[in-house]
């Protein structure tokens, strides 16, 4: 005698509704990046998250909205993590300073976000309002640390007097050129060693920060 089929093994399992906005911008990003943002189309991030157009709609109502939520939940929450912990940090400055900058490369510069960068790069000319938001929600949040950290730094006698603004850009360099040449250069030849790119970057600006003590 076959056996009965059980109603609740036959039925197909659904993800959970609080899934799917996720899904959706984990496949928003993944397309921006691959595909460019005008050429991404609502219909194809539908799909690629394995979902009906209706259904992107329910969550977000242009790209536009797209983009946004993917700063706003995939970066913000970082900084305002990081924001937490440095406002309780006891230590020196300078581990301080390799401590945020490893860890950006490790959430960020590592991981399917930094593809933003490139995409902003990219956009720039064509979606200024999209470029404006990530310069304040990313670039902003991201300078305003380093800078705390830098004056931190000058105001203990453990970092030399400099120009703040113009050390935040040589202290972000290096990361950012990983992620270019993650996303482009890498295709015309070896690749680089981000661990050890950023140990040489460490070393040379810690050397160049600190105040060198003299011994008596």
């Amino acid at each position: 005698m076959t056996p009965a089929v059980s109603c609740a093994s036959a039925a197909p399992r659904r993800r959970r509704k609080d899934a799917r906005p996720s899904e959706l911008l984990a496949a928003a990003l993944e397309l921006f990046v691959e595909k460019g943002f005008a050429a991404t189309r609502l219909t194809d991030v539908a799909a690629h998250a394995g979902v009906a157009k209706a259904t992107l709609y329910l969550y977000f109502d242009s790209k536009e909205a797209l983009f946004r939520a993917v700063v706003a939940q995939g970066i913000v929450p970082l900084f305002a993590a990081a924001q937490s912990e440095l406002g309780d940090y006891s230590g020196s400055a300078s581990d301080l300073l390799v401590e945020l900058l490893t860890r950006w490369q490790r959430e960020v510069g590592a991981t399917p976000l930094a593809g933003l960068y490139k995409l902003i790069i990219a956009e720039a000319n064509n979606f200024p309002e999209l470029v404006q938001y990530y310069h304040d929600e990313v670039i902003v949040r991201g300078r305003a640390m380093l800078a705390d950290v830098l004056r931190r730094g000058m105001a203990s006698g453990e970092f030399r007097e400099i120009d703040v603004d113009a050390t935040i850009d040589v202290v972000i360099a290096p990361l950012l050129s990983l992620i270019v040449w993650r996303f482009s250069l890498h295709r015309c030849g070896a690749g680089v060693d981000p661990g050890l790119l950023l140990q040489t970057h460490f070393d040379l600006l810690l050397h160049g920060l600190c105040v060198q003590r003299r011994t008596p």
